[in-house]
């Protein structure tokens, strides 16, 4: 049993980050759980953590729930950031806005959140999980702008784990494909080798496996979570 470390998780409210929420919850960790929700603050209540209100978009929010947690725990152990979808659409019909918010939302999040917790981790080391998605090694022309940013994430990830591995922090990626959160058609679950979606449960535990000690030793990876996909567009 994980006693007494500290997790900050991002876009917590639903979905993913509210089922990693509840999963480090049952494990004992202090967390501190952020969304541009008001719903944030009844799931805190719920699982006796502490809420925080912002956007993963805004540079002083990520700098106030790093703030946040170190002030009221001590330490950060553990970082999940979860984050919303970015903007779909034809490839070459995509604006240049939305590239840049798809970037803003995918990418400088975990750059900008990074730059608040290394100071903080190295002086214990961490684990950080990225929620990316299947994209970033599986292309999809139905999301070409998460496909696109996400590789970019692979690539910060590599860096990143390079730069602070030293410091015994960590960070890698986890992609899911298709989850029980948004709606899944039949014709998408018949391209799963497993035939269904994933539930957010399993999402959540495979966060648990790499924000802990038993995935020490990996670092600046991307683990695949999609039931063996075959993407043919």
């Amino acid at each position: 049993m994980v006693k007494n470390k500290t997790a900050i998780i991002t876009a917590a409210s639903q979905g993913i980050g509210e089922a990693c929420a509840r999963k480090l919850s049952s494990l004992n960790y202090n967390m501190v759980i952020m969304s541009n929700s008001e719903k944030i603050y009844r799931l805190a209540d719920e699982i006796d953590c502490l809420g925080f209100k912002g956007s993963v978009t805004n540079t002083d929010d990520l700098k106030k729930v790093v703030e946040v947690a170190t002030e009221s725990f001590g330490s950060i152990d553990a970082v999940v950031n979860n984050t919303g979808h970015a903007p779909k659409g034809e490839l070459l019909e995509i604006t240049d806005e939305e590239w840049s918010s798809a970037i803003d939302i995918l990418l400088m999040n975990v750059i900008r959140i990074s730059r608040f917790l290394v100071p903080q981790m190295k002086k214990n080391g961490g684990s950080i999980v990225n929620i990316s998605s299947f994209g970033a090694e599986n292309p999809s022309l139905k999301f070409p702008t998460s496909s696109v940013v996400r590789s970019s994430l692979t690539s910060f990830s590599k860096l990143f784990s390079r730069k602070y591995g030293h410091y015994k922090i960590r960070m890698n990626n986890l992609l899911p494909g298709f989850v029980d959160s948004y709606p899944v058609t039949d014709q998408i679950r018949n391209k799963i080798a497993l035939k269904r979606e994933a539930t957010v449960k399993e999402i959540a535990n495979a966060v648990s496996f790499l924000l802990s000690n038993e995935s020490s030793y990996i670092t600046g990876q991307n683990l695949m979570i999609d039931g063996s996909m075959v993407v043919s567009e």
